[in-house]
């Protein structure tokens, strides 16, 4: 099937509170406004007939010129180059991080002359509603609803309205400029001319280089933790601290198949990978406002205390419908908004959420004792629960089970709130919490072990792996040369590894996820894979295949949710847990090559060295 505009062609740009992916032909796919999780303006990767673009590109006398899309060094500003034996132009895109909402288009001829074409067609509402344009003062006014606040355009040069379209074409000679607004109407914002589109760009520039400059960095791989840091603050939101999983939703895990979600949502599932990675690489501001945002939702929901995800503001109702109008990306249908797991049983969600608070509480000392109280009732809560079936971390739409991956993290929330307790002299039920996190250990070791296999299993009972077992190393509930964890990685290496690749499971008639298709190989699991490779001692093979995995990485160093092995990128776009685990990965491999003796667990041997037969 032709592809007009793969997931993988594309960059993406923000503001914290919104974001646009911009594909390699200048061509606006994807926008909601005015928040990341409203409604769609552009949507036509979903559906190119009737889910709107914004189009703003060179073209050529003859053919399509040829593209190229980089990223202004250390910053989310993303320049795409349009190269012809005619003349060489630029588009220049990028958000304003002033609060204004703005898209701020610049184009510029860099040799001879270069014509530049405008398509812009606004689909409001996920391509509901067809909008009212008419010229204004300067520019143009885009309304549909008296909801909504109107949008305005502006350009330097005429722009024509032609069947619900906005359209121009504009010539540039060597070295001349034009530029393209999109305003949402705000009493307070600047009136956009030449001045404002080139002070706003210095600012931009600005504000990314000071941010990128926080930062410490591992030695090896900078550029592409650098790529990942930003892509992560992109999805960040600035007035909640909460972290969307993606910017999109609806692109599917399966090429026309069903896998299709809303991932535009704050997952509780990515709290302690979020704070590892980002207090190791220096931005604590970050760190402490998602950690706030997670608190906040913690104190307020009672005993239980937490569901798997919240809107990005920390609404709690994500009700799941169907778009049946967009005919959705290679025709997968159907086109999800909200998502419904949002009301799943998840345990695993505990350790994860606990794992976070431990590491903050390690940074900036012991939380306050009304909070605490509250965490200390959410982990009696566990001892009680933790037996129970539930859906997993991955969100299963089968039937429940007892999944290891959430056996794992409930051990991981006592163990946390157990060092917390004794570290920061908090009170507790010491005794309750030990015998429970003891009693899971003892479950986990003796229950989920199949010696035929030679292996921890996906869930009670069952002969299948899941790749989640990669992080019981990771949270340190296996020293990693305990012969148990080295026969699983090798288990994981045959069943669920291909070259670089890693599959998160297999579905099968035992293992039924309750959803048809067999999706792409997992990309954070990938990610998993070689720091579990780094930590357990091969470091060589670890480097080869996180070196093998920048392969996948799109032209800009973005990454999706899956891959399929033709390196087709799947799934929403771009993932940040995908990012949080190549940064994680990257800084313990880093470790690992320059020799950081101070990691008791420090040891490296080859492939022609491998007492475990892993290879």
């Amino acid at each position: 099937m032709h592809i007009r505009h793969p997931i993988s062609h594309h960059g993406v740009i923000g503001d914290m509170r919104t974001a646009a992916l911009v594909a390699d032909d200048g061509t606006i796919t994807f926008f909601c406004h005015p928040e990341i999780d409203s409604p769609t303006l552009f949507a036509s990767i979903l559906d190119e007939a009737s889910g709107g673009s914004f189009r703003f590109a060179a073209v050529a006398d003859e053919g399509e010129p040829n593209t190229r899309q980089m990223y202004l060094p250390d910053t989310n500003i993303l320049i795409t180059r349009f190269l012809d034996e005619s003349g060489i132009g630029e588009v220049c895109d990028f958000m304003p991080v002033d609060g204004t909402g703005r898209i701020v288009r610049r184009a510029k001829a860099i040799t001879d002359h270069v014509d530049f074409e405008l398509d812009m067609t606004p689909r409001p509402d996920y391509g509901r509603v067809d909008p009212i344009i008419e010229p204004i003062e300067g520019g143009v006014s885009i309304r549909w609803n008296d909801e909504v606040d109107p949008i305005s355009v502006y350009a330097s040069f005429p722009i024509e309205i032609s069947n619900g379209r906005l359209e121009a074409r504009i010539t540039l000679n060597e070295g001349e400029g034009a530029y393209i607004v999109l305003c949402p109407n705000r009493e307070d914002s600047p009136p956009v001319d030449s001045g404002y589109v080139a002070r706003e760009f210095r600012d931009t520039r600005d504000y990314w280089h000071k941010w990128v400059n926080r930062g410490n960095y591992p030695s090896s791989w900078r550029e592409l933790v650098v790529r990942s840091a930003l892509t992560l603050k992109l999805l960040t939101s600035y007035d909640h601290g909460s972290i969307a999983a993606a910017a999109t939703f609806g692109l599917p895990e399966v090429p026309g198949g069903e896998r299709n979600w809303d991932y535009r949502y704050c997952w509780v599932r990515d709290a302690a990978f979020t704070l590892y990675s980002l207090s190791r690489l220096g931005y604590y501001d970050e760190a402490e406002n998602f950690i706030h945002f997670l608190m906040e939702r913690a104190v307020e929901d009672g005993a239980q205390g937490l569901q798997i995800m919240y809107g990005m503001d920390g609404r709690t109702e994500l009700t799941e419908t169907e778009l049946e109008h967009l005919s959705g990306y290679t025709g997968a249908s159907p086109v999800r908004i909200g998502n419904e797991a949002y009301s799943q049983l998840q345990l695993d969600i505990y350790g994860e959420f606990m794992d976070a608070v431990y590491i903050s509480t390690k940074a900036r000392g012991k939380p306050a004792y009304s909070v605490w109280i509250k965490l200390a009732r959410m982990m009696d809560w566990v001892c009680d629960n933790w037996r129970r079936k539930d859906k997993g971390i991955w969100e299963s739409r089968g039937e429940p089970k007892e999944y290891l991956s959430s056996r794992l993290m409930c051990w991981v929330a006592l163990d946390r709130a157990l060092r917390m307790a004794f570290d920061e002299s908090l009170p507790a039920n010491i005794e309750e919490w030990r015998r429970e996190r003891d009693t899971i250990q003892k479950s986990i070791l003796e229950e989920f072990w199949d010696p035929e296999i030679g292996a921890f299993t996906q869930f009670k009972g069952s002969n299948t792996l899941d790749a989640v077992v990669l992080l019981m190393p990771l949270v340190k509930f296996i020293n990693p040369r305990d012969p148990m964890w080295t026969s699983t990685l090798k288990a994981v290496r045959r069943e669920l590894v291909h070259d670089c690749l890693v599959y998160r499971y297999k579905n099968s008639d035992e293992n039924d996820d309750g959803l048809d298709g067999e999706e792409g190989a997992f990309t954070i699991c990938s990610f998993w894979y070689v720091e579990a490779l780094a930590r357990t001692g091969y470091v060589a093979e670890a480097r080869l295949l996180f070196e093998k995995l920048h392969t996948y990485a799109n032209h800009l160093g973005l990454y999706s949710e899956e891959l399929s092995s033709a390196g087709d990128h799947l799934g929403n776009f771009p993932q940040a847990l995908t990012h949080l685990s190549l940064i994680s990965a990257a800084i313990w491999l880093d470790r690992a090559l320059n020799g950081d003796r101070q990691d008791p667990h420090h040891f490296e041997f080859s492939m022609l060295e491998d007492p475990d037969g892993l290879f």
